[in-house]
């Protein structure tokens, strides 16, 4: 069956839906030792900043990352962050949200005239309906408001391709969606989008703008935005049509030197890759040389020239501030503030004039919460308030009803919404081919819980379009491949191994597929061949399998490249439209849905 016609998200979510009907402190980390947030008046602290007597300035930057157009505060374990006492015990806390960001960083931002606002990197894409349904021009316009000065590009920049990426950065209505509001069209982002090592695959010339230079009265300090090489393997082979992404420190290195040809010699770096602290913790402590992460961004961090004062990360949704040695073993901070406007960063540090460079002892870092007990910026409310009444006739509609919370518990290699997405995709797979055998999920594109407490006027237990859209807002299909046993052992395998050994991704299963991942072993051989089980029986690596995956893992994305090799391809419907029948057809205000139990794929640890 051929593929049918590309449709814009927006289109697909619409013909979908109508078929249907202040501020606490992280332990900071600081040069060359970690520091605890300085007290209300005291050196440092917000008030007693800007000019200093003699050739040094005092400057701030302000960091947030993996925004993903959270407008309004995300539910469920997606708006808390954890608070580590110093007794080691912890607690959550809600927080995030928008106008609570935009407050929390005005805070900030007193007596500090000397202050810059970044983000490295998905800022959009990946957004809740409020914002994915109009292709992000919310969130930018968001980001406008509350003073954002420079964005690095994300992979999720890419979701709709880099002439969506153009558009978003320079203005105008959508090419295929028009403007949303007669008389209003879409001004673009007032901050420089910076893709530094995205360059065009014929002319080898950057994307967007590599680099910009922030002057403040004299002070000049250089912001580099780069996105994580392996951009082509988590995004659509559509959105990176013709681009090639290279790698990330050898671009930082080679615009740090040409930025000091230029006499700019403090320059900061925006990765959008991440590590993972060995403590969930906003405020914990990193360890000495950054030892408690581990991931990519730490080599990263090592290899990327000594003339970058700071690297500001994302990717992971992870919190951290660390420090860790560059390659002339002075420490560096690398920083991290978790995901969807729930923390933010900040940075302190001394700017000399006469060097024209930050002085790196002096630098200063933490986490901060970005609480809900305090007042929202009136300006977003307005602004959240509009987009809101053009979603309200899509938003709002139930689609089915749930018991509890079905999370999508990253902190466990299965989870129940995993299991369920996976089971709504096989029941629309079997609706188009009966023969259909298996679904297979990835867990990155599972962003966020089904929550049982109502988030507007629907009532306990509702799980509305707008929720849906949340929990899955690519606009992938349910596609139908075959697969020998072999190959979708293979598969299973290509979670822990090849592109996936440092940082496994476990594939969701549906009902009746087991097998036993031991995590005592390495690689390959963590997935224990012989525990592979459908419907209680083996798998027989000559037998044809029919296995349902969303088009985005059809492609061999998240490093599933034996998926691309299935046969007899069928294009399904919208993913979403698969769960959203899913939940309506099985349960109802009387008899919602449960969680399911998770209990899948036994771990060995």
């Amino acid at each position: 069956m051929s593929t049918p016609p590309k449709r814009s998200p927006l289109s697909r979510r619409l013909t979908a839906a109508a078929a249907g009907l202040l501020t606490v402190g992280a332990l900071g980390a600081a040069m060359p030792a970690a520091a605890q947030d300085a007290p209300s008046g005291a050196p440092g602290a917000h008030g007693d900043r800007g000019e200093r007597h003699g050739r040094t300035v005092d400057l701030q930057v302000l960091a947030i990352n993996d925004f993903h157009g959270n407008l309004e505060p995300p539910t469920g374990s997606s708006g808390r962050v954890t608070h580590q006492h110093p007794d080691g015990t912890t607690e959550q806390i809600d927080a995030g949200g928008a106008e609570y960001l935009a407050t929390s960083l005005r805070e900030a931002r007193k007596g500090n005239p000397y202050s810059v606002t970044v983000a490295p990197g998905d800022i959009v894409g990946a957004s809740p309906l409020l914002s994915g349904l109009f292709h992000d021009e919310p969130t930018i316009e968001a980001m406008n408001a509350l003073g954002m000065d420079v964005v690095g590009v994300g992979n999720h920049e890419f979701d709709e391709g880099a002439a969506e990426l153009r558009r978003l950065q320079e203005g105008g209505c959508h090419p295929e969606d028009g403007c949303y509001d007669e008389g209003r069209t879409f001004g673009g982002a007032d901050f420089p989008i910076l893709a530094a090592n995205v360059v065009d695959e014929k002319t080898g010339k950057p994307l967007m703008a590599p680099y910009t230079v922030k002057k403040m009265k004299g002070v000049k300090v250089g912001f580099i935005g780069v996105t994580l090489e392996g951009t082509p393997d988590i995004v659509s082979a559509e959105g990176v049509k013709g681009l090639k992404f290279l790698d990330e420190a050898e671009t930082i290195d080679k615009y740090t030197e040409e930025l000091r040809r230029k006499g700019v010699n403090a320059v900061i770096a925006l990765v959008h890759e991440g590590g993972t602290p060995a403590s969930s913790a906003y405020n914990a402590d990193c360890g000495e040389d950054g030892g408690r992460l581990s991931g990519p961004i730490v080599d990263i961090a090592k290899r990327t020239n000594a003339g970058v004062d700071a690297l500001i990360t994302g990717h992971t949704h992870q919190p951290y501030v660390c420090s860790i040695p560059d390659p002339r073993g002075e420490d560096r901070l690398v920083t991290s503030a978790a995901s969807f406007g729930r923390l933010f960063t900040e940075l302190n540090m001394e700017y000399d004039r006469r060097t024209r460079d930050i002085v790196r002892a002096s630098v200063q870092g933490a986490n901060r919460v970005v609480h809900r007990n305090q007042e929202k910026a009136a300006d977003l409310t307005s602004l959240i308030d509009y987009w809101k009444g053009l979603a309200a006739p899509v938003a709002g509609r139930p689609i089915g009803w749930i018991s509890e919370d079905i999370t999508a518990d990253r902190t466990r290699p299965e989870s129940p919404l995993g299991d369920l997405i996976a089971d709504a995709q096989l029941a629309h797979a079997r609706k188009l081919d009966p023969e259909a055998d298996l679904a297979l999920m990835n867990p990155g594109g599972i962003r966020a819980d089904l929550v049982y407490a109502a988030s507007g006027a629907e009532g306990d237990g509702v799980v509305t379009y707008a929720e849906g859209f949340t929990v899955q807002p690519f606009s992938n299909t349910v596609n139908l491949t075959t697969l020998t046993g072999e190959q979708l052992l293979k598969v299973l395998r290509e979670q822990v191994s090849g592109a996936n050994e440092a940082s496994p991704k476990i594939l969701q299963v549906s009902s009746g597929l087991t097998y036993t991942l031991d995590l005592t072993r390495s690689g390959a051989d963590r997935i224990v061949a012989d525990s592979v089980r459908l419907n209680g029986e083996p798998i027989d690596p000559s037998a044809s399998y029919r296995v349902a995956v969303n088009s985005f893992l059809a492609g061999g994305g998240d490093g599933f490249p034996t998926l691309a090799q299935g046969t007899d391809p069928l294009v399904g419907g919208d993913d979403l439209a698969a769960l959203q029948d899913y939940l309506t057809a099985g349960s109802s205000a009387s008899a919602p849905i449960g969680a399911p139990a998770a209990d899948r794929i036994t771990v060995i640890r």
